[in-house]
């Protein structure tokens, strides 16, 4: 089979049913203007640049800001949009609800996470992308919106450490949100999955905290009570509508910098009955062993857009966790922070470490946690995990130059031409 064929057959995913695209957070734009015209310069190159018939369905995993989704949820601005789907030959089955403002162009860093999941601007938000998305799916295609986890840690705690009013408050509007879902799904017949997506330095930040924040309070039985409350349904019923509607995005890059194991964190999420209602598919920076040599390179990804959690192996075994990468480089430079890096910084999926120019024999390089990602491919690979798969690599725009040398849609017709030879290898 050529593989302009099984292109074709994998991004439909019809005899899968898994679909797969890429983020449009790549592109920079929070209008709504903005945004639809970066899909009317990228997709045609995509699909070109993979071979794929003009007719061929290509998803999209669709990036909305608060502003552009209050823009877009207008019928006739609604209705041109899905004209533009056709054209394309494109459809939407997620939508990244994560960044509510700006998140190109400025210095964006904790900022992302807010307004947080403590406040109700973020439940209309997420209600108003729902609301588009139930009316964008194709039918029988469940949709996945994915989120930020709780909030950022810092921010959450409030000065005290587990702060039980952060809480109340983050599960208060998640489960006000399974209810929206819910009765969405009752009136357009289209299932959503709002997915909570873990990240360095977060509320949610490892797996097991996210399986212990499922167990303890989102299946707890006054939440349940409280959705079948609202539901008019049985305790039974209701405990279904949590786990059918919230979910987890399990993100490849931020397990990796976390240290987690890809295969054994991904069962752990199953084991626990956490639905992963979408993949996302990158690669975080990673130096095997930090060395002064290194600084200098390192130092071109200190972009001062975006948050680069850094998290450090120690000689010890130990793990040594910096808010942000100038945190860490100082740490180093004071003596400390010895061992293996990990940075919250997405790289081309398709980068190697011998790519570096300036690479000596023998020493530790610039690298990426690329067989992070090949163990969740192989593992994709053998058995159906979620249904949704992205490739997000948002951080294309302030990437050092050495990493990116072709056009953006060349990229992303890169990244997803790598992802399905990996998946059919």
């Amino acid at each position: 089979m050529q593989l302009s064929t099984r292109l074709s057959t994998q991004l439909t995913a019809a005899t899968e049913g898994v679909h797969l695209t890429y983020c449009t957070n790549i592109h920079a734009g929070e209008s709504w203007a903005e945004i639809s015209a970066s899909l009317d310069q990228t997709i045609p190159s995509i699909k070109a640049a993979l071979a794929l018939p003009a007719a061929t369905p290509f998803g999209i995993g669709l990036r909305l800001s608060a502003q552009a989704a209050f823009s877009l949820i207008e019928p006739a601005t609604l209705q041109a949009f899905q004209a533009q789907l056709a054209r394309l030959g494109a459809y939407v089955f997620t939508i990244n609800a994560f960044p509510y403002g700006p998140f190109h162009g400025v210095s964006v860093k904790e900022n992302v996470y807010l307004p947080d999941w403590r406040a109700p601007e973020r439940l209309d938000y997420s209600e108003t992308c729902a609301r588009i998305l139930a009316q964008l799916l194709p039918p029988g295609v469940a949709g996945s919106i994915s989120t930020v986890p709780g909030a950022f840690k810092l921010s959450a705690q409030d000065g005290q450490a587990g702060s039980s009013a952060s809480v109340s408050a983050i599960v208060r509007n998640l489960l006000d949100a399974v209810v929206m879902l819910a009765r969405l799904e009752q009136s357009s017949g289209k299932c959503i999955t709002l997915a909570l997506e873990p990240e360095p330095c977060c509320f949610l930040e490892t797996v097991q905290e996210t399986c212990d924040f499922f167990r303890q309070h989102l299946w707890a039985d006054a939440a349940v009570a409280q959705v079948a409350q609202a539901c008019n349904s049985s305790l039974p019923d209701a405990a279904d509508l949590i786990r059918r509607h919230l979910g987890v995005c399990y993100d490849v890059c931020h397990a990796a910098v976390e240290f987690e194991d890809p295969q054994a964190s991904v069962q752990s999420l199953l084991d626990c009955g956490i639905g992963i209602a979408k993949i996302q598919l990158s690669c975080a920076l990673r130096i095997a062993s930090m060395q002064a040599a290194l600084l200098p390179a390192l130092q071109r990804f200190d972009d001062g857009v975006y948050l680069h959690q850094t998290v450090v192996r120690q000689n010890d075994g130990s793990l040594l966790r910096f808010v942000d990468l100038p945190q860490a480089l100082a740490a180093f430079v004071a003596g400390g922070a010895r061992g293996e890096w990990r940075i919250h910084c997405h790289v081309p999926i398709f980068w190697q470490a011998d790519e570096l120019a300036d690479a000596k024999p023998g020493a530790s390089v610039l690298d990426s946690t690329l067989p992070d990602l090949r163990a969740v491919l192989q593992m994709l690979r053998q058995r159906s995990v979620s249904p949704h798969l992205e490739v997000e690599t948002y951080t294309w725009d302030v990437l050092p130059a050495h990493l990116k040398t072709e056009s953006k849609a060349a990229a992303i017709s890169r990244e997803l031409a790598f992802i399905l030879r990996e998946l059919q290898a």
